[in-house]
């Protein structure tokens, strides 16, 4: 089994490239085409305790493996990763110019700002590297002034303003990719049904055979990883097309099973729930009143 390095601070991140003292302690700009060339790793795994964002352009090194799944992701690609996650690189063919970058950042460069509190927004720090951001020249123009305007942010003396100014491009930078996905969302309209059609059949079988006796309740991670998609990336998927998340989905489906359960049988409420999976059945009642402002008796008793 490969040894996993783990990288904690930019400045670890820093001397492992040997590229030097960073010159903020929390967010850096790499441009390490270059440095990566002339480092004699191979096939490496690491784990780094950053938020990391890449750009993809001639770099000679090649994202094969990212969180379940293998991925050679190409020119003019985005990928995003959580602090913590294991990812694994092999060298490539070298070429001449690489003019892509990888900008790095501390959890601790978010704790007081408005932005630390909205990073749940931006779910595709979640996603698979095969959920990677497709984006075109004008968008990577759009991208790559803001990360000019970092790495400019950076090369100055840090004063009172400088910490504002990075956070406030990176909230920038971030909001742009969520416009960018939005848009790759829209643009394969089709495959994305199509992906939709499939959860719909996925939860189907699921109760059909009988699983939810077993395991229970499908959660989202399960369906996620049954589909080989991120789970952050399913719900968004399923958003954008239905204007429904996973979980939306999975609770329509049960709610409608037990509407006819309730209909059409004898069985109490209780033996409904358990049925379907749910553990308690006061959490199966919480749900059903959620969803259709009536008690699961009351639903019975409103059409008798």
């Amino acid at each position: 089994m490969k040894e996993i390095i783990k990288l904690e601070t930019i400045a670890e991140t820093h001397q492992f490239l040997g590229i030097g003292n960073p010159k903020h302690p929390l967010i850096s700009v790499l441009r390490i085409g270059e440095v990566l060339r002339q480092l004699e790793v191979d096939n490496v795994k690491y784990s780094l305790g950053l938020f990391q964002v890449s750009l993809k352009d001639n770099c000679p090194y090649t994202l094969v493996n990212y969180g379940r799944n293998s991925y050679d992701y190409q020119e003019g690609t985005m990928v995003f990763s959580a602090p913590n996650q294991v990812l694994e690189f092999k060298k490539a063919e070298a070429i001449e110019k690489d003019k892509g970058w990888t900008l790095v950042f501390h959890p601790d460069l978010l704790r007081k700002s408005e932005l630390g509190k909205k990073m749940e927004k931006f779910s595709f720090f979640s996603y698979s590297s095969h959920e990677a951001l497709h984006i075109s020249d004008d968008e990577r123009e759009t991208i790559s002034d803001i990360i000019q305007k970092i790495e400019k942010e950076l090369s100055n003396n840090i004063d009172a303003h400088s910490q504002t100014l990075i956070i406030s491009n990176l909230e920038l930078l971030l909001n742009y990719c969520v416009r960018f996905y939005d848009r790759q969302f829209f643009t394969r309209t089709n495959l994305n049904q199509d992906i939709a059609s499939e959860f719909e059949q996925f939860i189907q079988a699921y109760y059909r055979e009988n699983k939810q006796l077993e395991l229970g309740i499908p959660s989202v991670q399960y369906c996620g990883e049954s589909m080989n998609l991120s789970p952050k990336y399913l719900s968004d998927l399923l958003r954008k097309e239905t204007g429904k998340s996973t979980q939306d989905h999975i609770h329509k489906y049960i709610i409608e099973k037990a509407k006819n359960r309730l209909l059409n049988s004898k069985e109490s409420a209780s033996e409904i729930a358990y049925s379907l999976g749910f553990e308690y059945p006061q959490y199966f009642s919480k749900i059903f009143k959620k969803k259709t402002t009536m008690s699961p008796s009351e639903f019975r008793n409103s059409l008798n």
